[in-house]
């Protein structure tokens, strides 16, 4: 009785095993995808294709959250000629399908993006509404995890493009760019996780001294 149990035992952890090779190497595989996207057309590739392994495993967040970013980074593209408002609502839906499974500051860091290039349409009509709601999601993002160095990245470049006259400016982004290097310096990210922005930050910092 031993012997059977064992065997149903080691079979249970080899299939657990396979299936979770089986989503890394799939992970793996987008994920190169996405670095390597140039195109409106090439960026949606890859979102479609995260879609697909998150629709599958249905408990993994971060097929969602990297689909979103996808979106996200191409949005973001000076010859980007997808419709903000779209590409931002489609970015919120993965948001919130990511999480439904594992609610964590990543996430609001993505949704923090998505409500910026929402707000950059037209900052001066829609700043009481995306501004604000960008700021709530980062201040969020900093409640669930304050040693994450993406929201600290957000909070500098938001500061950095922001006038003086209204609170912001390189001097004022300067020491939350500072500390976002700091924390990517000191992070260890599990495989898979996000580890985008050190370089974003380092070049933003540059323009502040």
């Amino acid at each position: 009785m031993k012997s059977v149990m064992l065997s149903v035992a080691l079979l249970i952890a080899a299939f657990g095993y396979s299936q979770s090779d089986k989503f890394s190497q799939a992970m793996e595989k987008n994920l190169a995808l996405m670095d390597s996207a140039k195109t409106d057309g090439e960026y949606k590739a890859a979102a479609d294709g995260f879609e697909r392994i998150g629709d599958a495993e249905k408990t993994q967040w971060l097929p969602y959250y990297y689909a979103g970013l996808s979106l996200s980074i191409d949005g973001w593209k000076k010859d980007s000629k997808v419709d903000k408002d779209e590409n931002s609502t489609s970015i919120k839906t993965f948001c919130d399908k990511a999480a439904a499974i594992n609610d964590n500051s990543e996430i609001y860091a993505l949704r923090n993006m998505a409500l910026t290039q929402q707000m950059l349409v037209d900052p001066q009509s829609r700043w009481q509404t995306y501004g604000k709601e960008a700021g709530a999601a980062l201040q969020k993002g900093m409640q669930l995890d304050p040693q994450n160095p993406r929201l600290y990245y957000l909070q500098g470049a938001s500061l950095f493009n922001t006038p003086e006259q209204f609170g912001g400016g390189k001097a004022k982004a300067k020491p939350v760019l500072e500390k976002a290097i700091q924390l990517f310096d000191s992070a260890a990210p599990k495989p898979l996780n996000p580890r985008w922005g050190k370089n974003l930050t380092a070049d933003m910092l540059a323009q502040c001294n």
